[in-house]
């Protein structure tokens, strides 16, 4: 996601880890990010309010993608699971090597 405006360039803020202080300026772009964000999750949020409801989280109706089986269905799931789980470990060692380091993006080092 690229904000525009120069302030918000590579340039203005060349370590990644600065990025945040840099966009809590006074213009706020964190804020609004927020807002956007959280308009999306409400819109989107009828499992979190309906505790009985019989839907599984995280199903979207994409099931024709899924394998027709319910072992498959299963394996499937699990496989989704991993990979998000591998995911934040691999964004929390990237924001770990960045903060250590303080070293640009791509973090060849």
């Amino acid at each position: 996601v690229r904000i525009p405006g120069e302030a918000y360039s590579f340039e203005a803020v060349p370590v990644t880890i600065d990025a945040h202080d840099a966009l809590n300026g006074g213009v706020g772009a964190n804020f609004q990010i927020l807002i956007f964000i959280s308009v999306a999750e409400f819109c989107c949020a009828k499992k979190v309010f309906e505790w009985n409801s019989l839907e599984t989280a995280g199903d979207y109706g994409l099931s024709g993608l899924f394998p027709r089986d319910e072992a498959g269905q299963k394996a499937m799931r699990l496989k989704e699971l991993k990979n998000g789980r591998l995911a934040m470990v691999a964004f929390g060692g990237a924001i770990t090597q960045a903060a250590i380091t303080r070293h640009p993006f791509p973090w060849l080092y």
